[in-house]
């Protein structure tokens, strides 16, 4: 066997092949390893709503972030109980129990804080690496496959102290882990700034949602009469709707054709393929199959989940994974399949006393619709569009966070470098 070709400037260590100039650390000789010991763990009657010392835990971490607003508070004796476990700003944290490897970092300190007993606090000795350096490393696969090693066959969902001390990473010069953990702080800053776009135009979609659907707001050009009088509405058992507003159930709108002939066999699921496959529960997509079947393909359909009521709206083809899901079609053009799917996204589905919702019970539902069609059309484009921005922002953050992913293996083994 011919040895691996080591690139000129490059050297093998024991995580791999790492510039020259790198060092490879060790948590266990590095760093410092704390936690709350046992015969200091708190009761859940200590743990209060409101105070002046914040309890982090493991269900703080989002996205790397401390949130301090879910977290909960203990008294200040406790907090005082252990002077390692006083949160500092550029804390590491590390979860140990429940869900392991869970990380997050401390950027900001609103009040004095302390943890709980699942999770690790680590901090550098002697100035050893840059902690925001150090945290991407842990998000990064190389701490991911480590945490797969040791609980590889393991049952019990803990990272223990002394497994954790055996972790060895790669460490460039200050200057460059500075570097990196700026440039990837500059990405994840783009998610986040993303991420509060996309859930704001949601809200905003939603909101409008509430209004066109039911009437309450009308489109300029169909809220007057012909005489420039404004439009009037009438009682329903669905409370108000407009005057030229009708309620008309779900079964003269859409037609039910059983699954059986879209159900996918075992043998039949590919990482890829042109077929989606649609899951009972949620209605995502469990997987592909090059298998079409979607012998129905001059209309967009609705798949609806008799058990969740989860819809997706969908093109054909398609298959799915159990006869739980019911397939929807429009049985005419005159009204927007998009606005039937819009209004069921809209609607309580609460039919019966059981879990289990049959078709004849949903089918009898009543929806709020528009009488004329262009005003129907014109409701169907307008948060139809609201959908399209919204999933291209949900495609850029995507490969935003792609991007960052491509960065960070890149960047983390010294593949590319930032600085010299």
């Amino acid at each position: 066997m011919s040895e691996v070709r080591i690139p000129e400037g490059y050297k093998q260590t024991e995580v791999g092949v790492i510039p020259q100039n790198w060092e490879t650390k060790n948590i266990g000789k590095d760093a410092t390893l704390k936690a709350r010991i046992g015969w200091q763990a708190l009761t859940t009657n200590e743990y209060q709503s409101t105070g002046n010392y914040y309890l982090v835990t493991g269900t703080d971490f989002n996205a790397g972030e401390v949130q301090w607003d879910t977290c909960w508070y203990v008294d200040e004796w406790r907090y005082k109980q252990d002077l390692n476990i006083q949160l500092r700003i550029d804390d590491v944290l590390v979860t140990k129990d429940g869900t392991i490897g869970k990380v997050g970092y401390v950027d900001e300190l609103p009040k004095p804080a302390t943890l709980n007993s699942g999770v690790f606090v680590i901090r550098p000795k002697y100035n050893s690496f840059v902690p925001k350096y150090f945290f991407y490393v842990l998000t990064s696969n190389l701490f991911k496959e480590f945490i797969r090693n040791i609980t590889a066959g393991s049952t019990i969902t803990h990272l223990y102290q002394k497994d954790f001390v055996t972790f060895n990473f790669p460490v460039p010069p200050k200057k460059e882990q500075t570097a990196i953990a700026t440039a990837l702080s500059d990405v994840d800053n783009l998610i986040g700034s993303l991420e509060k776009l996309i859930a704001k135009k949601e809200a905003i979609k939603t909101g409008t949602m509430q209004q066109l659907l039911t009437g309450k707001t009308r489109l300029p050009e169909f809220a007057t009469r012909e005489d420039g009088s404004a439009k009037g509405f009438k009682q329903t058992e669905l409370g108000r709707i407009p005057e030229d507003w009708d309620l008309v159930e779900l079964r003269d709108l859409l037609s039910y054709e059983q699954p059986t002939k879209y159900i996918i066999d075992g043998n039949e699921f590919l990482e890829d393929g042109t077929t989606p496959v649609l899951t009972a529960g949620k209605s995502f997509i469990l997987g592909y199959t090059e298998e079409a079947h979607g012998i129905y393909r001059s209309l967009p359909t609705i798949i609806f989940d008799d058990f969740t009521t989860a819809t997706q709206f969908v093109n054909f083809p398609f298959k799915v994974k159990s006869s739980a899901m019911k397939i929807l079609k429009p049985k005419s053009t005159s009204v927007p399949i998009q606005l039937i799917y819009l209004l069921l996204s809209n609607i309580d589905y609460k039919v019966g006393d059981h879990k289990r919702h049959w078709i004849s019970e949903f089918s009898s539902l009543k929806v709020r619709l528009p009488n004329s069609s262009i005003e129907q059309n014109a409701i169907a484009t307008i948060l139809s569009d609201m959908d399209a921005e919204i999933q291209a922002l949900q495609q850029r953050l995507e490969k935003t966070r792609d991007i960052k992913q491509g960065m960070m293996q890149q960047l983390l083994t010294g593949k590319v470098r930032l600085a010299h």
